[in-house]
């Protein structure tokens, strides 16, 4: 039984693990080097596309791309979708205006122009996933680092939630479950003992019954 419930509590830590790492936003440093518009084919049901999109959320639709390459080499590919009022609640309608940003900082690898790139979602070469860029501003260099502020300030609070949510389900468990489930233990026990009082009363009257025949009829 413990088995069966710490591998729950492990595939719901890593649901939710997941669910964060997805939507938390974060952050790179990178040399933008083109930006163009692609007519690629959006799932029906996708959860790793924009449905706010002008025109239809799926099916054969123009997708705006952003590409880079970091310090070391790695090639990056943002897609710059908006967000709208959906999820994840980043409430992003520039995505126009976010492209057009981006093809104003192209720079080449002789005069490179870094920028930090505000990004959420993940990027699967197997499955064409790209994460979806949020901002795009100038960074210091390519070794900027960037404290998640944000992602501290949201982890801290869940922390909290979770904490105050399992002492509240303690005490409700303590103060309201744990007298009754007492009392029905209880009751139980008295009518075990209520049973047993009547099993021998019911055996004591039939051994008298036995003697009373046995002495008047032989």
């Amino acid at each position: 039984m413990a088995y069966v419930k710490w591998t729950f509590i492990a595939l719901v830590a890593l649901l939710a693990a997941g669910f964060l790492h997805y939507t938390l936003p974060r952050h790179n440093v990178m040399r933008i080097v083109e930006t163009e518009v692609r007519r690629v084919e959006v799932p029906a049901g996708s959860l790793f596309w924009g449905g706010s999109e002008p025109g239809d959320s799926t099916g054969n639709r123009d997708v705006k791309f952003i590409s880079g390459v970091t310090e070391s080499g790695t090639a990056i590919v943002f897609r710059n979708e908006d967000t709208g009022w959906g999820w994840p609640p980043y409430y992003k309608f520039d995505s126009a205006d976010l492209q057009a940003r981006a093809a104003d900082s192209v720079s080449s690898r002789e005069a490179p122009e870094w920028m930090l790139v505000r990004y959420y979602g993940w990027r699967s070469n197997l499955f064409s996933i790209f994460p979806n860029a949020l901002a795009i501003s100038p960074a210091t260099g390519p070794d900027m680092r960037v404290i998640p502020w944000f992602n501290i300030v949201v982890l801290s609070a869940l922390a909290a939630l979770v904490i105050f949510v399992r002492m509240a389900l303690k005490r409700f468990w303590r103060n309201r479950v744990d007298p009754v489930v007492a009392r029905v233990a209880e009751g139980f026990d008295n009518a075990d003992d209520a049973a047993d009082a009547a099993h021998a009363r019911f055996r004591g009257t039939r051994q008298k019954f036995r003697e009373w025949w046995t002495e008047t009829f032989g």
